[in-house]
């Protein structure tokens, strides 16, 4: 009995370990995830201020119409997953003392019926005094549109010509739709046959509504616009009055290089109408764009404020015509899987591309910025660049303001104020430097509170677009 009681115990356990030889091993717990190192993007209330001051590397060129400089927001980044900021000034050399650019224009003025009035008195003033400032080098084609589309054509304003012109332009009445699309495509047409003859060509186009006829599409719109600046001619986007789209006159100025204007006043238009001929006449550098060429462990790259588009491995940011000593500032946000390095790694190689306008050729200035790896999270930390970091601090809290503004536009008045609070909470976290950013944005929350219909909403929120362009560091609107 007790040898069968054993045979049978012999068995069962025989047969539990072929189960156990069976059955697959348990799976291995996962690995947590891999944290972030946000020590250049994220400053904690117990880290000390950053006091480091990294040297700016600049690139220039002995030849060329534009130098370029910058650095990143620290000397170190951590080894594996991490954030940080590039920093970027493209300025404009000083334009040789007396030199005037001619200059191939096209004025494109609205004329549709909600210009009636003073809006259209103020346009034909202001494109009168523009006509009367234009010498016999420089050529003028008159655009204007409403349903329809009227071109006087492209001519070298001779004194007999300036004459025909101010006649022309006293005889525009107002009427009909808002053809922009038409207009474009007209300006477009006028200009491009002297291209070669003239080393700056612009359209000003002026604008107090939506478009209502022709092609409507706002993306369409900027395609058609960016497909002229790709070809030398330059488009400024001019919008008068409260009605216009906003939105789409930076993003055709921005596409089309050159200068957008948000004109409550149409009393200002003779200055504005000024200020385009002075920035045309002394354009030292055209078709600007800045190209940011990523390395392997960069694994993103997001430009701050300004429309960019990505090609493999490099990142292009279409930039405007700059004139002597003009200036664009960049911020760029990089995402960073770094390897373990023993000596400093690149992180980013910008180049900027651009027509030099004084001697029509293509030209390029490089800069290259690197950065140490490390383990040691307090050596990053103490490596934070301070300028750097006020930078970042500056736009992060200008996308905020910026987010605010779309709210504004659609009536969310609880989602706006909260965004305008994350901008003061992040402006904030460098209040002894960004003290104006701070009373600005008091200014414009105590302005939108008391906004009592929604005209004044839309005041207001186009008040605030314009400071964030300012705090992107732009330099291209009225």
């Amino acid at each position: 009995m007790n040898r069968t009681l054993l045979l049978l115990s012999a068995a069962g356990l025989l047969a539990l370990g072929a189960l156990s030889l069976g059955r697959p091993p348990a799976p291995a717990p996962a690995p947590p995830p891999p944290v972030t190192d946000t020590s250049h993007t994220v400053s904690r209330p117990e880290d000390p201020p950053a006091t480091a001051e990294l040297p700016l590397v600049s690139s220039e060129p002995s030849e060329g119409a534009l130098t370029l400089s910058g650095k990143l927001s620290g000397g170190y980044v951590h080894t594996g997953q991490s954030e940080a900021f590039a920093w970027m000034e493209l300025k404009a050399r000083p334009a040789p003392p007396g030199r005037r650019v001619p200059v191939n224009l096209a004025l494109v003025v609205d004329r549709s019926g909600s210009m009636a009035g003073q809006k259209h008195q103020d346009a034909q003033r202001a494109a009168m005094e523009l006509v009367r400032r234009l010498t016999p080098e420089d050529r003028l084609a008159l655009v204007h549109y409403g349903t329809d589309v009227m071109v006087v054509p492209s001519r070298l304003v001779t004194q007999e010509v300036r004459q025909d012109l101010l006649m022309r332009i006293q005889g525009i009445y107002s009427d009909g739709s808002t053809n922009l699309s038409g207009a474009l495509h007209q300006a477009d047409s006028i200009l491009r046959p002297f291209l070669r003859e003239f080393k700056v060509s612009r359209a000003i186009l002026l604008s107090d509504g939506q478009p209502t006829t022709g092609i409507t599409s706002e993306p369409e719109l900027l395609r058609a616009t960016r497909a002229m600046r790709d070809q030398g001619i330059t488009v400024s986007a001019l919008g008068v009055g409260e009605d216009f789209n906003a939105a789409l006159m930076r993003g055709m100025a921005e596409q089309g290089g050159g200068f957008s204007g948000f004109i409550d006043d149409s009393a200002r238009l003779s200055e504005v109408f000024s200020r385009e001929l002075d920035q045309a006449t002394s354009t030292v550098a055209r078709q600007v764009e800045l190209r940011l060429a990523l390395p392997p462990h960069v694994l993103d790259a997001e430009v701050l404020g300004l429309p960019s588009s990505r090609e493999g491995s490099v990142v292009k940011v279409p930039l405007y015509d700059l004139a002597g000593e003009q200036t664009v500032r960049v911020v760029v946000k990089l995402t960073l899987s770094a390897p373990a390095s023993t000596g400093p790694l690149p992180m980013l190689s910008a180049t900027a591309h651009y027509v030099d306008v004084a001697r029509d050729l293509p030209a390029q200035t490089t800069l290259s910025l690197k950065a140490g790896v490390t383990d040691d999270a307090a050596v990053v930390r103490a490596s934070l660049d301070k300028d750097v970091r006020v930078h970042a601090v500056r736009a992060l809290g200008t996308q905020q303001m910026r987010a605010a503004v779309k709210e504004m536009q659609l009536g969310n008045r609880t989602a706006a104020v909260g965004l305008l609070s994350n901008a003061r909470r992040l402006f904030g976290s460098s209040a002894s430097s960004l003290s104006g950013e701070l009373a600005e944005l008091d200014q414009a929350e105590a302005a939108y509170g008391n906004a009592a219909n929604d005209g004044d909403v839309r005041r207001e929120s186009l008040n605030l677009y314009k400071k964030t362009m300012k705090n992107f560091g732009e330099n291209n609107a009225y």
